[in-house]
């Protein structure tokens, strides 16, 4: 699938060395080396406009660097936060992307033809792997992302519909490096699970960023951040990163600290010394000139993310009874009951296309329900994060955006200039005449944040809040969350984002039902006793009675057979059990940690326990007969 040299060893996938890129005068990439060998696979991190995504368009080709060398071997693919899709339809989308297989047949059948056995036995190795027939995984990777019907026309297709044809685009072209930006955003929680373990068990190489922390942890060998503008590499998960980092910037730090201690002395002593101008004291002159053209380390930008409005804490905010809602024959919402009290935050699951952002449209009360009551406080105040970030006007500065056109502010109580305050939410001021068309999804939602801390809402609609969110942001949103007074309801597909701030969550179950749990764990053990329930009962011997008429005669059973077709029923039950249990486990993302090994052997053992089943069925069927 990919390349070996000489001598064995693999062959790097794709080897970036001193890779600088600069966007007007500001340096974003000042010298980056980075390497992705077949079997590895890469989280890049790093801060909202750090030049994680345009590194990423640098390696694909999509955009030259300024200075670097690059060199590739195997074939590669890119999913990009803004996917270009070749063709006029869906299934023009997905055939383009395995052409690779119409080719491999073809020059499998011209060398068969042509009695050349080796490139024949080449073309038929990877025909025996990826399989003769890719139709099935067409549909198979489809179904699984929700793509749009195969005759939906590309130009009509929403932003989250395109981004997920463009992932069952890259996955289908089986390429040997897998580069992917942002994969999860516009994808459910369940879809989530479901591509965490198909890159966990991917044969060639990946390179991703993402904010999604689960997802980090369960497939990253190693972390690679970019920092100032060049690569640090961490070995290992995301938690031996967040490790690995502190300790750096701890010993950074420390070192910054005497590099300035020495400078000051230095300096304290080229200004008092008479005798500068010998040979000897020349020498610690330059020795203060190096010091000082060291380059500072860059100190970490935090900002301070407060939603509290002082809201005094009493009755509920916010009821639903009965609430449904249909659109033509298909019901959205059926008999829809929730009450949202201060201090809590709740959390929405569920596929693509169920209804959340209906959901959260009628309780923001830009949608009426067809029937049920919604029963608002007086009090209430709402304010609502959509997918779409229509919050802001794309032909207003930043400025203006977070100002309204005013030169300050006012948070809590207090009147803010403007500049200060884009300043706690890291724009600097020469940021400050940007349009907003031009910010970044990370700068925009960002932004959208500020705006969200001026409103003073108690209740708190987010559509998808984490997309595009650097993990740093993603951090403070969550403490803000965590310390608000009024009410949020969160629509996401971040499990580490659901697991740690909400206290309860909502899942869409289906046909218009909603159903409450304490916690989205809560919710997938129900799925997995659900799917136990449903799988076929161990059959259960009936009473023999005496037969009407003589049978012909057989073969009776021996002692030994006698005590195997008493097990068997036993047998049966248990294996099912533990197919059901294997269920279970594969549905918990910590199964999937620590590199995915046993999530692997977990996998292995279910898709071979059926077959187990089927045998011991059908040797329970023929001892029957004859018992």
């Amino acid at each position: 699938m990919y390349p070996w040299g000489p001598t064995g060893a693999p062959v790097h996938l794709v080897h970036a060395r001193g890779i600088e890129k600069a966007h007007g005068g500001r340096a974003i990439l000042r010298g980056v080396d980075l390497s992705v060998d077949p079997g590895e696979r890469i989280g890049l991190v790093g801060p909202n406009g750090c030049g994680k995504s345009t590194l990423l368009r640098i390696l694909a080709g999509e955009e030259p660097a300024d200075h670097g060398v690059i060199d590739h071997q195997g074939t590669f693919a890119m999913l990009s936060q803004v996917p270009h899709l070749p063709g006029r339809t869906v299934q023009d989308a997905l055939d383009e992307a395995v052409a690779w297989h119409r080719e491999l047949l073809a020059t499998w059948e011209a060398a068969v033809a042509a009695h050349d056995v080796e490139r024949a036995g080449a073309a038929q190795d990877r025909l025996d792997r990826e399989g003769w027939v890719i139709a099935h995984k067409v549909d198979a990777v489809a179904e699984k992302l929700a793509c749009p019907p195969r005759d939906a026309l590309l130009s009509r297709l929403s932003g989250g519909e395109a981004r997920r044809v463009a992932l069952a685009r890259v996955l289908l072209q089986q390429p040997d490096l897998l580069i992917l930006d942002e994969p999860t955003n516009h994808l459910d929680a369940d879809t989530c699970e479901w591509l965490q373990g198909l890159l966990t068990g991917w044969r060639g190489g990946v390179l991703l960023v993402t904010h999604d922390r689960y997802l980090l942890e369960a497939v990253a060998t190693r972390i690679v951040d970019i920092d100032d503008g060049v690569g640090v590499p961490y070995e290992g998960s995301y938690t031996d990163y967040l490790i690995g980092r502190a300790e750096r910037q701890a010993q950074l730090r420390l070192a910054e600290d005497r590099r300035l201690a020495l400078i000051a002395r230095e300096a304290e002593w080229a200004s008092r010394s008479p005798a500068a101008r010998t040979t000897k004291q020349k020498a610690r002159l330059l020795r203060l000139e190096a010091l000082q053209s060291v380059r500072p380390i860059k100190r970490e930008e935090q900002f301070q993310l407060d939603l509290r409005t002082g809201f005094q804490k009493g009755g509920n905010l916010l009821e639903l009874h009965g609430v449904c809602k249909r659109y033509g024959a298909r019901t959205i919402l059926d008999r829809v009951d929730l009450v949202l009290r201060p201090g809590e935050t709740v959390g929405v699951l569920g596929p693509n296309g169920a209804g959340k952002s209906t959901l959260l449209s009628i309780l923001a009360g830009r949608l009426s329900p067809d029937k049920g009551q919604v029963v608002r406080a007086p009090r209430l105040d709402a304010a609502i994060l959509d997918q779409e970030r229509t919050g802001l006007d794309p032909s207003l500065t930043v400025w203006e955006a977070a100002g309204d056109g005013n030169d300050h502010v006012v948070v809590g109580d207090r009147s803010v200039h403007v500049a200060s305050f884009l300043g706690r939410f890291l724009f600097p001021k020469q940021t400050h005449d940007q349009k907003v068309s031009k910010l970044s999804g990370g700068e925009r939602a960002r932004l959208l944040l500020a705006r969200l801390m001026l409103h003073g809402a108690n209740l708190l609609l987010l559509d998808e809040p984490t997309n595009d969110l650097d993990l740093l942001t993603l951090q403070v949103l969550e403490e803000a969350l965590l310390d608000f007074d009024g009410a949020a309801v969160v629509v996401t597909h971040d499990r580490a984002f659901l697991d740690r701030v909400c206290d309860r969550v909502l899942a869409f179950e289906g046909d218009g039902r909603v159903v409450a749990y304490a916690s989205r764990q809560q919710h997938l053990a129900a799925i997995a006793q659900a799917a136990a329930e449903r799988s076929p009962a161990p059959v259960v011997p009936p009473p023999r009675s005496a037969p009407a008429t003589p049978k012909p005669a057989a073969r009776k059973l021996s002692y030994k057979e006698q005590r195997e077709h008493e097990a068997l029923p036993g047998q049966i039950e248990a294996l099912e059990a533990e197919l059901a249990r294997l269920g279970e486990e594969l549905s918990d993302p910590a199964t999937w940690q620590g590199g995915g090994e046993q999530a692997r052997a977990l996998s292995a053992r279910a898709e071979a326990l059926p077959a187990e089943i089927d045998a011991l069925m059908a040797r329970w069927a023929e001892l029957e007969e004859r018992a």
